[in-house]
Formats: structure tokens, C-alpha cells, sequence
């Protein structure tokens, strides 16, 4: 194995370490609130793990793998963009 494909290994490695930490994320909130909860977190891990994963599965030019990751990172990004979106159903005082 040469030096590239250890490095790309440890970086899919990488990506799948923090695809998987986003779910502790997620189990530690619920188990503190008591109550199933999706913290940021969670969204963030989910988009940089995903797009870390994507870049090994470019790199292994894996059909499959790239397609999953990129609609996954489209999810991710459209949740976060509702996150912040400012609520309009509550407008700010002087909001019209």
C-alpha cells in the first residue's frame, strides 16, 4: 500500500469516526433532556463527516458511495439553512 492510499484510508476513516459521533451527539442530548432530541451538533457532524466520507469515495471513484454522500451533504446543509432562518411566524418587533 503506498503513502496516498494509507493517507486517504485514514482520511475515510476520519470521515466515518465523525459520521458516527454525530449519533453520540444525538443519544447523549436525549439521554439529558429525557426526550428524543437533534442537537446542532449533530447537523454539523453529520456535514463535515459526510463531506470528509465524500471525499474518500471521489477518490475511490465509488458511484454508489459518492451519490449517498452527496445527497446526504444537500440534507445536511438544507436542515442547517432552516435552523437559522430567521421565524417568521413570530416577526421581531418593528418586523413588517
Amino acid at each position: 500500500m503506498t503513502t496516498t492510499e494509507t493517507i486517504w484510508i485514514a482520511i475515510g476513516f476520519l470521515g466515518q469516526g465523525l459520521f458516527f459521533g454525530r449519533w453520540v451527539i444525538q443519544w447523549l442530548a436525549s439521554e439529558r433532556s429525557a426526550q428524543s432530541q437533534v442537537p446542532i451538533a449533530f447537523w454539523y457532524m453529520s456535514l463535515i463527516g459526510g463531506l470528509i466520507t465524500l471525499a474518500y469515495a471521489i477518490y475511490r471513484k465509488d458511484p454508489v458511495f459518492i451519490a449517498g454522500q452527496s445527497v446526504g451533504a444537500v440534507v445536511y446543509v438544507r436542515n442547517l439553512m432552516l435552523i437559522y432562518r430567521p421565524n417568521r411566524a413570530h416577526p421581531v418587533k418593528g418586523d413588517r
